[in-house]
């Protein structure tokens, strides 16, 4: 079964010789069950520099999928303490990446919950940064 939901974002990029910069997104999406674990998804809008693009993190067990599709195409694997590949397709290009989890944590059921994530990212295998996100899932409720 799927519902309709709120979601809200909170990432954190610690690029190296750069300011942190955090980002904070709220929006709507559908959360569902699905045999492996829960299937979260969301369009992007012009206000993330994503529009045209659908992100949709697929939640199984201690394994997190982030995954891309539309105009940014990625996909990007969390388990703890392994380091995932992926090529990385912009419409200024594409790159290779590799994603090592430093923590993955969720707690998703029908009523919604949590998705906790941290990992350092390396571009062309050299370490480029810490990233962090933890989104809050909620079922969205009629309008007072």
């Amino acid at each position: 079964m799927t519902k309709d939901v709120i979601i809200s974002i909170r990432g954190m990029q610690d690029y190296q010789g750069s300011d942190s910069d955090q980002v904070e997104l709220m929006t709507e999406g559908t959360l569902s069950r699905e045999d492996q674990g829960w299937r979260l998804s969301y369009r992007e809008s012009e206000l993330t520099g994503l529009e045209g693009t659908t992100t949709t993190f697929q939640v199984a067990g201690k394994r997190i999928t982030l995954e891309r599709t539309g105009a940014v195409c990625s996909q990007m694997v969390f388990e703890e303490r392994l380091r995932h590949f992926s090529l990385y397709d912009t419409p200024y290009g594409s790159m290779e990446i590799a994603v090592a989890a430093t923590r993955v944590h969720h707690d998703l059921s029908d009523a919604g919950g949590e998705i906790e994530v941290s990992y350092l990212i390396e571009l062309d295998h050299s370490l480029a940064g810490e990233n962090s996100f933890h989104v809050t899932v909620r079922p969205r409720g009629p309008v007072s």
